[in-house]
């Protein structure tokens, strides 16, 4: 994986803790200038723990679904074979979304689908695996996939990986 999606999670961050801790500090400092090394330290810190936790998150969320995906033998690319429905967040802040499967097999099959949640820049924010058990030959079935953590804003939602097993 590229370090693509890092800077922008660091970036959003960045500005929202900056920006807060220019109020702090100037509202603290009787001279109105800017805020002090020590302020200005704690944001940077900030700003690296918060990208740091969502960079970790989004790691780990990656190569859960990388083992998950390598544990499937003989899965053949259904990518094809895959439909989204429109992304959804519940009231606990986790994206839910329709997987229709479509088995073009003749003979029952199972499918694990990798999905992605990105922001509205494409940034991945989340991604995860389910899995559709014992779908009829020439039939479809539909599952729900559930973002592993909260995402904010609105996600766009697409299929990384399909294997048919």
């Amino acid at each position: 994986m590229s370090g693509r999606w890092k800077r922008p999670v660091a970036s959003a961050a960045a500005t929202v803790v900056l920006a807060t801790a220019t109020a702090a500090g100037a509202a603290g400092c009787s001279n109105e200038k800017s805020p002090s090394g020590a302020v200005t330290s704690k944001a940077v810190s900030a700003v690296n723990s918060v990208g740091a936790k969502a960079t970790a998150a989004i790691a780990s969320a990656t190569a859960s679904a990388g083992q998950k995906l390598g544990e499937i033998k003989n899965g053949v690319d259904a990518k094809g074979e895959v439909t989204l429905g429109t992304p959804r967040t519940g009231s606990d802040g986790k994206t839910a979304v329709a997987v229709t499967v479509r088995n073009t097999a003749d003979s029952t099959k199972s499918f694990a689908v990798q999905v992605n949640y990105r922001d509205q820049q494409g940034n991945l924010q989340d991604t995860t695996v389910v899995t559709v058990s014992g779908v009829p030959a020439s039939g479809s079935k539909t599952a729900t996939a559930l973002s592993n953590r909260k995402l904010s804003g609105q996600v766009k939602t697409e299929v990384g990986t399909a294997l048919r097993y």
